[in-house]
């Protein structure tokens, strides 16, 4: 799979191999843990790779649709990245503003305090200094005016390298600002480029949906459709299974406990609902279809490994967690995937972005809950409805 909208390891990686640790059995050392998550990881790879060319083998109309998909995909990851850019900087300009106009003010209070010193000496001048050395004033008064003397010219002096250490801070603060002025412009010559790209990617779409509602336009053929869209995920979860039966995630808290505890993935409005006829036929919903704005996060909802993290037919960007114990959460029709295969999560831990992404005409997450491959309630596990969040 193009790896152009997913994030890079780095660190995070090492956080990867610590919760492989603490879920996998404890008899394993740190070598063998990475060795078994690279295992993995290949695992699922290869059954994403095979699954990509029976696509393109089979489906011609499909292929380019995920194609076309997963370029928006990586041009929607590069605008959230750039929209992040942006937001820093402006802080950062909002911050040097501030930071300027406070050393302004101490400026202003130093250069009035240091003019005022000035006119004084003005005023007393030398030669005032010059009289008393020359009278014959009382020696004990004569120390007092020369110390007096001495402190009025090293508080001058002080003042002065005040002033000047101002007027630096100040001159460096306006060439950071002109630096984040030049940044921020890069970053929306940047972000009108992909806004650009996006607008190309989305008509390429367009026009593959308007192939493929033309090639469906029947009743029926909306239904065996949809029968070969269900019958192909199974098989992926089938197939799931058994790549990661060697690989199982044991968690202190088995998903079993959770029921009636979780929390919806995304918030929104249902529009389509577990059990409900859909298409206008004995077909019925497996899970749920939440009416969201796109880009909205979708969290997962427990504990779990990722495996998979690609494009289905029918579901588009989709996500399945691996809950352990045959359980498997399923969030599809995404715009971007936030985490890849093999990647260890936690509940409320976002994994993807609301999208429109499978052939759908409006944005939204379609969620399911599956044990040993076949759907369950969603609604028997989570707590509310996904507007009270």
């Amino acid at each position: 799979m193009t790896q152009s909208f997913r994030p890079t390891l780095g660190l995070a990686a090492l956080g990867v191999l610590w919760l492989v640790g603490s879920m996998m059995a404890p008899a394993l050392g740190q070598d063998q843990q990475a060795r078994a998550l690279e295992e993995v990881r290949r695992e699922i790879k290869a059954l994403e790779s095979r699954l990509a060319r029976e696509h393109a083998e089979r489906d011609s109309t499909s292929q380019a649709l995920r194609r076309i998909e997963l370029d928006l995909a990586g041009v929607q990851a590069q605008l959230s990245s750039l929209r992040g850019q942006q937001r820093l900087e402006l802080v950062r300009q909002q911050e040097i503003g501030a930071e300027t106009t406070q050393v302004r003010r101490r400026l202003s209070t130093e250069q009035d305090a240091l003019a005022r010193q000035v006119r004084l000496s003005f005023m007393t001048g030398r030669e005032e200094l010059f009289k008393l050395l020359m009278s014959q004033e009382d020696p004990a008064r004569l120390g007092r005016m020369l110390v007096y003397y001495d402190y009025f010219n090293r508080t001058r002096s002080e003042r002065i390298a005040v002033v000047n250490s101002e007027l630096e801070a100040l001159r460096s603060l306006e060439q950071q600002s002109a630096a984040t002025e030049r940044r921020l412009a890069e970053l929306e010559r940047s972000h009108a480029a992909e806004l650009a790209k996006l607008g190309e990617a989305r008509e390429g779409r367009q026009r593959v949906l308007d192939s493929i509602e033309a090639s469906i336009a029947g009743g029926g053929a909306e239904v065996a459709r949809l029968r070969s869209e269900e019958a192909r995920l199974t098989a992926l979860l089938d197939e799931l299974r058994r790549a990661l039966d060697e690989f199982p995630v044991n968690s202190d808290q088995p998903f079993t406990a959770q029921r009636g505890q979780l929390v919806w993935p995304s918030t929104g409005r249902l529009v389509g609902d577990w059990g409900r006829p859909r298409a206008g036929s004995t077909l019925t919903w497996n899970g749920v279809l939440i009416e969201a704005e796109a880009g909205t996060p979708v969290r997962a909802i427990y504990h779990g490994r990722i495996a998979f993290a690609d494009w289905l037919n029918g579901l588009g960007l989709l996500v399945i967690v691996d809950h352990g114990d045959g359980y498997m959460s399923l969030y599809g029709h995404n715009q971007a995937l936030l985490r890849e295969s093999g990647d260890w999560v936690t509940p409320g831990e976002a994994i993807a972005e609301v999208g429109d992404s499978g052939g759908q005409a409006r944005a939204g997450l379609y969620f399911e809950i599956r044990r040993n491959g076949r759907p369950v309630n969603p609604h028997g596990w989570l707590r509310g409805s996904p507007r009270a969040r």
